[in-house]
């Protein structure tokens, strides 16, 4: 009775909590904005510790002179600073253009290869049954899980000289058929990783065999967002594999595609495992791909690190070049597109 006089008299109800404060009213905890920034705090933490800070040091290691005075576990010397000079060193280097070549050439015919038996692999088993796919996916993807330790050693012992599968097998064929192939008829004994040419074609078939099955089920996921209904428009409308192929299906894998590229361009620009194991070390310089000769110089005798981590840093530079040029081409194509 007396709360309805009051409301009659035009006073406010004071028993019942305001709107406006229960608006204004903010709970303990942190604002939608900043919850993002949280959530992302333990992994920067994470990639700051693991990569930004060795990082660092590799590149300010670079503008050192640092040997075996400078690394010893008792009373170690200070690093001398050198400035530029490791880097004009680099340039001035035979071996720098010698590795270049090797490391672009073999990023290039790795990288397209690993795409075009990646791709054709994961079409494949698109058109597989359930428990075929499944089995098929299982078997190949041991290779890409077998360490490249492992890998370098199958692959050296497949293509050894004296024992090797593939020289014996070779030698099973024709010597008309081997005459007029390769040149040659005996294979008995060849040596493989003498010659840079044959070292290199061992190589790109150990990476392309260990690489492509994380494309091929990359490129399976893709194929399996894809409606199926724009298949059988293609089909009704006369549409032939080929043609439906590059209609349809690689323009909705196109964002599948160019992270994949990027990945392969950096995967293959830092092998190391695998050609050190084949090369049988660091004896065959002309053999070097930054990666090996940025090892050679920092860990043989005499140990030139600083010398090493500069070529670790060019590596570095060129690999984010040419990641932000390939990046850039896509946003630019996908704003063209809008």
């Amino acid at each position: 009775m007396t709360q309805m006089s009051t409301l009659a008299r035009g006073g406010a109800d004071t028993s019942a909590p305001s709107r406006r404060s229960r608006k204004g009213a903010r709970g303990p905890g942190l604002s939608p904005k900043a919850v993002p920034y949280v959530l992302l705090l333990p992994g920067l933490l994470v990639i700051a510790v693991l990569l930004l800070y060795p990082l660092y040091q590799m590149v300010e290691m670079s503008f050192h002179k640092v040997g075996l005075r400078q690394i010893k576990a008792v009373n170690p010397a200070p690093a001398d600073f050198v400035g530029w000079d490791n880097y004009t060193q680099i340039l001035d280097s035979d071996l720098f253009w010698t590795s270049l070549r090797n490391t672009v050439v073999f990023a290039v015919v790795t990288v397209a290869l690993t795409l075009i038996l990646g791709t054709l692999v994961g079409l494949l088993l698109n058109k597989l049954g359930p428990k075929m796919s499944t089995f098929v996916v299982v078997g190949i993807m041991a290779a890409w899980a077998t360490p490249p330790t492992a890998q370098a050693i199958v692959w050296k012992w497949l293509f050894d000289s004296d024992s090797g599968i593939v020289n014996w097998t070779l030698n099973l064929l024709p010597d008309w058929l081997s005459n007029l192939v390769f040149g040659h008829a005996d294979w008995s004994g060849h040596p493989w990783f003498n010659d840079t040419l044959t070292l290199y074609f061992v190589l790109i078939v150990a990476v392309v065999w260990a690489s492509f099955p994380f494309i091929a089920v990359s490129v399976l996921a893709g194929l399996k967002s894809i409606p199926s209904e724009l298949y059988e428009a293609a089909k009704m409308d006369g549409s032939g594999a080929v043609r439906t192929f590059r209609r349809i299906t690689l323009p909705l894998l196109k964002p599948v595609f160019s992270v994949l590229v990027v990945l392969s361009i950096i995967w293959d620009f830092k092998v190391f495992t695998q050609l050190y194991l084949l090369a049988g070390g660091t004896v065959n310089r002309d053999a070097f791909n930054l990666s090996l000769w940025s090892y050679a110089e920092a860990f043989s005798s005499p140990p030139k690190m600083g010398l090493g981590a500069a070529i670790a840093v060019v590596l570095t530079v060129i690999l984010l070049l040419i990641t932000f040029v390939y990046v850039r081409q896509i946003v630019k194509t996908e704003d063209d597109i809008r």
